[in-house]
Order: C-alpha cells, then structure tokens, then sequence
C-alpha cells in the first residue's frame, strides 16, 4: 500500500497506520508537512532557532493529538492549527506578546506600496515580516495569512480586539515603510 497518492498529499491509509503507533507512517507525515509548517513557525516567531523549537513541539502535539483528527476537512489544515497554537502558547509563555498598547491612530497606507510589494520576492517579504516586533508580527498573521477574526486573535492572545486591530494597522504600517524604503 503507498504511503503517499501523487506523492503531495497524505492518504487516510497513511494516517490511520500513524494513528496506530507505525513509525514509518508518522515519519511520512513528518516528511510531508515539516517544511510548510516550518514556514508558519518561522513566520510567527521571527528567528530560525526559535521556530525549530516550535516546530519540534507541534511535531509532538500532532502525534499526541493524531487521534482526534476525525477525517473530516484537510489533514494539513488541521496541523497547521497545531502549530499555529504551538507557535502562540510560546510567544504568550515568553510574554512578548503585551509589549505594545492599544492606540486608535494608524497612518494612512501609501498607494505606492501594493506596486512596490510586486517588486519583493517571497524571501524578502518573509524577512520583513519576521522583522516586526512580536506582537505585531503575531496578528498580522494571524489575521492576514490564517484569516483569523479580530476577536479571534483577540480571545487567542489575551489582548483587546481594539489592541489587535490596532497592532495589524501598525504592522501594516511598519511593512509599508520598509518595502518603500527598499523602493528607494
């Protein structure tokens, strides 16, 4: 039996031998999904050294929890709850997430920017990214790339809906910023 059909996507033959204990199983699920979910670790906590520790959690969480993954909706979409989690219990456990308070102003976005942002390689908007402060960097992914609400993240990270929407606007300020300054 193939572990892997069209050797992208986990196969619930695969899963359900993961589920069992088979180790062959559970390192073809860690073959497929460790890259991607290295790129959310890496984009939540900003530093390499940080999100392979993160990484290394989720990757124990995922097989403690692989039993409750019920088959229903995608298995990689169900991990990368896991490591999303992952990532926020770290970042609220080292406390970095309050550093910013709740401001209602937010600097206007340049029309400049979404032509210079063409201009970035994936690498580079990645680095900008990883560069905000924790806390900003922290809701504009979870509200720009995970597609959570503001009381989500605001419920998720202890925070005030106020002092997410206020984060992402500063977040996207500060990218602004540096993609213009690039421009130049």
């Amino acid at each position: 039996m193939q572990l892997f059909k069209n050797n992208s996507h986990l196969n619930t033959w695969t899963i359900e031998k993961a589920k069992e204990g088979d180790r062959r199983a559970q390192k073809a699920i860690y073959d497929s999904l460790s890259e991607k979910m290295f790129a959310v670790c890496l984009r939540y906590m900003g530093e390499r050294s940080a999100a392979e520790d993160v990484l290394q959690d989720g990757f124990v969480t995922l097989f403690a929890k692989l039993d409750t993954f019920s088959g229903d909706g995608s298995f990689e979409g169900w991990a990368r709850k896991i490591f999303v989690n992952t990532a926020l219990m770290n970042l609220r456990r080292n406390d970095v997430l309050k550093d910013t308070e709740d401001v209602s102003e937010a600097r206007s976005i340049s029309s400049e920017a979404p032509s210079a942002v063409q201009d970035l390689s994936y690498k580079e908007l990645c680095a900008m990214i990883s560069s905000l402060p924790p806390g900003f960097r922290t809701v504009f992914n979870m509200y720009v790339i995970e597609g959570y609400a503001h009381n989500e993240i605001a419920s998720a990270l202890g925070i005030s809906e106020g002092t997410s929407r206020s984060q992402l606007l500063r977040a996207k300020a500060m990218l602004q910023a540096k993609i213009l300054e690039r421009k130049k």
